[in-house]
Parts: C-alpha cells; sequence; structure tokens
C-alpha cells in the first residue's frame, strides 16, 4: 500500500485544491507574459502569477509531507521566504535595468505605459 492510500480524504481534497490553484495561478502568469504588450507590463505578471502560484504548491507540499511522515517540514517555509524575498528584488532590478536602457536610448524617463493621466501622476499633462 502506498504512503498517498494513507491520507484522509480531507488531506488529499486540500493538497488537490492546493495544487491545482497554485498550477492555476502559474498559468495565469504565463499567459500574462504573452499577451501583455510592454516589458513593463509583462514583468509583473509572471513576478506576482508565480510567487502566489509557488506559495500554493509549497504548502500543498508541507501538508503532504507533515501528515505522511507525521513530523512538521520545515524545508518549504525556507524555499518560500526565498522566493518572497528573490522575486520582488528581481523584478526592481529588471525594470531599472529597462528604464535606465530607455533613458540612454532617448525614450524618455518614464514609458508612456506607465504614465498617468489628468495630472494625477508623472506626467502632469
Amino acid at each position: 500500500m502506498t504512503q498517498a492510500a494513507e491520507l484522509p480524504s480531507w488531506a488529499a481534497l486540500a493538497i488537490a485544491v492546493l495544487l491545482l490553484s497554485g498550477a492555476g495561478l502559474a498559468l495565469v502568469g504565463a499567459v500574462g507574459l504573452l499577451r501583455l504588450q510592454t516589458f513593463y507590463e509583462r514583468v509583473h505578471a509572471p513576478t506576482l502569477g508565480t510567487t502566489l502560484g509557488i506559495g500554493c504548491v509549497l504548502l500543498a507540499s508541507m501538508l503532504y509531507f507533515s501528515l505522511v511522515q507525521t513530523r512538521f517540514i520545515l524545508h518549504e517555509i525556507l524555499i518560500a521566504v526565498l522566493v518572497v524575498i528573490t522575486t520582488p528584488v528581481t523584478l526592481m532590478l529588471l525594470t531599472r535595468a529597462a528604464l535606465y536602457r530607455d533613458r540612454i536610448e532617448g525614450r524618455g524617463a518614464v514609458p508612456p505605459a506607465l504614465r498617468f493621466r489628468r495630472g494625477r501622476g508623472i506626467d502632469n499633462q
């Protein structure tokens, strides 16, 4: 008999829901990467979608291995902390590098897609 057969039905259902929602969020991030128009729009969908998706997959993994091995598993918490720390930093570095590239090439300081309208934001026009 396998270890998965020994799981209670509530745990199997919770693990399945977490895995499916994590995969769905990762899929939304991938579709956003393909569908959005500019680099500045494209950089947000994968970082936000995959961060939430990885969180759901890690919760499912923690639940499964904690129940199967009858002890609390902490490896996934370390992975989640590293992902939560490194993803926003990577997003900021990529965006700042793209802004610097745009300034060097003479496209202006702020791309048109990021400008606000009616005097509420950076553009003020």
